[in-house]
């Protein structure tokens, strides 16, 4: 089965905040293995689009570097596993320790 993990970027690196990032990179994982991966534009940030986007496309984890509260409740409640507050690596390095089960949520970025 592929997972398919997003994280939220703006000039492709991690953004402070996912509701202001430029594009999604989604990281199609298989057997613990990152085959494949796609950078999608969001639709227009508005309460809940993110979320329901990723839904969508299938992703089941996000990995930001800031989310507000009732962000991280409406990626809750469409079955989205959240990790904030990772450390501003290389994308790939993030989902690596993802996938190692490395990757720990710290303080949040964002202050809404």
């Amino acid at each position: 089965m592929i997972k398919k993990i997003a994280i939220p970027t703006t000039n492709g690196k991690l953004s402070a905040h996912f509701g202001h990032c430029e594009k999604f990179a989604i990281y199609h994982v298989e057997n613990n293995e990152i085959i494949k991966d796609d950078f999608l534009t969001p639709p227009p940030h508005e309460p809940g689009s993110h979320p329901a986007f990723l839904r969508e496309y299938g992703c089941s984890t996000i990995i930001a570097g800031g989310m507000g509260s009732r962000a991280q409740n409406l990626f809750a409640q469409n079955n989205i596993k959240v990790f904030i507050g990772v450390p501003d690596i290389p994308l790939k390095d993030l989902v690596q320790n993802y996938l190692n089960e490395e990757l720990k949520s710290g303080n949040n970025l964002c202050d809404h």
